[in-house]
């Protein structure tokens, strides 16, 4: 009895109606593969009409990949409404959205499609009023497109997000769309919770928003708000603004007289970000504290001035300062640096200068001019140094080197 149920086994696997069954599972199989491939060549046909703005035969794509109902036809029936849109047939994307919605409501696609459906309804003239809108987002899209056509009545509900239990996210949002207005009484709203008047939270954001708006009035907003408040990173967040507004006086007074030396520090940064080559010269020049002058040679590597950078390497008395600005050459490349540092390297007999110059072609990672320094190099401190940084360079060259290396 034992025998039989193997024996079953085996006639049924062997049996014809099993051999049709098995083709027909592998059959099956090769044709499903076929068609998410088939899918997957359609949709990437559909993305690239998108990229060439060929908005009927994307859509025409999409029709197809939204037909198919596999992985991709949330996505298609979006891109189809946004297809439709561009080619000016806004009720049938509108229609396409409203299908959308209803076959695929939880598509990651969703908030996009929402964003598109509101964006067709006001080009199509349709007010859509924020205040009965439920979604947040969708809300702030509504209002961006209120405030271009009717920004009074716009900004009290605007106002009313800002003051409201919403999260932070949604305040910041809504507050930079009040910077888009460019009316009077927006810029009063950014203006108030710019200097701490109204909602803490927002104070921050509201001083980023100044700086990106830009104008002599903004600047000098910004000043009072750094003259006014006593939080650091409100004051910060100033100086961040005065970079975007490219305001280099303002950050050079900064730097020049902010007895907080974080902050004298920050405004040095800043004017490195915007390339104040010059500023930074005539403060390295007068700045009589060591750490703030190193401050300043980091703002110059930031401003990319590796002329000024040579000179302090080159000149300057205090050790400290003069491998700060070693440092900070090795940092910009070496197509440009790397000949001076080998030449400051060869010219100067100073150990401190000499390790820091191998240091810095080492962050080049231009092996070349160490191991040619190294082959000509009679210290063994500072060859082993070579030695050292070399081994720790991923190229044929490096490797070459230290093969040549162990055999002396």
């Amino acid at each position: 009895m034992k025998l039989i149920a193997p024996l079953l086994a085996l006639l049924i696997a062997a049996s014809p109606l099993a051999a049709d069954v098995t083709m027909n599972v592998d059959a099956g199989s090769r044709d499903k593969e076929k068609a998410v491939e088939r899918e997957e060549e359609l949709y990437d046909r559909g993305s690239s009409y998108l990229d060439e703005h060929d908005w009927r035969r994307a859509a025409d794509i999409f029709k197809r990949v939204a037909a198919m109902t596999m992985s991709h036809a949330d996505a298609a029936l979006y891109w189809l409404a946004y297809s439709q849109n561009k080619m000016g047939q806004r009720s049938e994307a509108l229609a396409t959205l409203l299908e959308f919605q209803k076959v695929y409501p939880h598509s990651r696609w969703k908030e996009d499609g929402k964003a598109l459906e509101v964006e067709i309804r006001q080009a199509s003239g349709q007010q859509i009023s924020p205040e009965h809108v439920a979604d947040e987002d969708v809300k702030l899209m509504a209002l961006n497109g209120l405030l271009g056509s009717d920004p009074d009545r716009a900004l009290p509900i605007i106002e009313k997000i800002l003051v409201s239990n919403n999260s932070a996210k949604i305040k910041e949002r809504a507050l930079f769309v009040l910077t888009q207005s460019g009316t009077p009484r927006a810029y009063e709203i950014v203006a108030k919770i710019a200097k701490g008047g109204t909602n803490p939270d927002l104070q921050r954001p509201a001083v980023r928003y100044l700086g990106i708006m830009g104008g002599e009035q903004s600047r000098k907003l910004l000043a009072d708000v750094y003259t006014s408040s006593p939080d650091v990173k409100v004051k910060k967040m100033v100086l961040r603004s005065y970079m975007t507004a490219g305001d280099r006086a303002r950050l050079l007074t900064v730097a020049k007289s902010e007895q907080n030396a974080e902050l004298r520090g920050d405004a040095i940064t800043q004017l490195g970000v915007i390339g104040a080559r010059n500023e930074l010269a005539d403060l390295y020049a007068t700045e009589p504290v060591v750490t703030i002058r190193k401050k300043i040679i980091q703002a110059m590597f930031l401003g990319g001035n590796a002329e000024k950078l040579t000179e302090i390497a080159r000149g300057e008395k205090v050790m400290e300062l003069r491998v700060a600005a070693i440092n900070n050459l090795g940092l910009l490349g070496g197509e440009k640096t790397g000949p001076m540092l080998v030449s400051m390297y060869e010219s100067d007999g100073s150990s401190e200068v000499r390790h820091a110059v191998i240091k810095s072609l080492f962050l080049q990672q231009n092996a070349k001019a160490l191991i040619d320094l190294a082959r000509r190099e009679k210290d063994p401190e500072l060859k082993k140094d070579m030695v050292k940084m070399i081994s720790l360079m991923r190229s044929k060259e490096a490797t070459d080197f230290l093969l040549e290396f162990l055999k002396e």
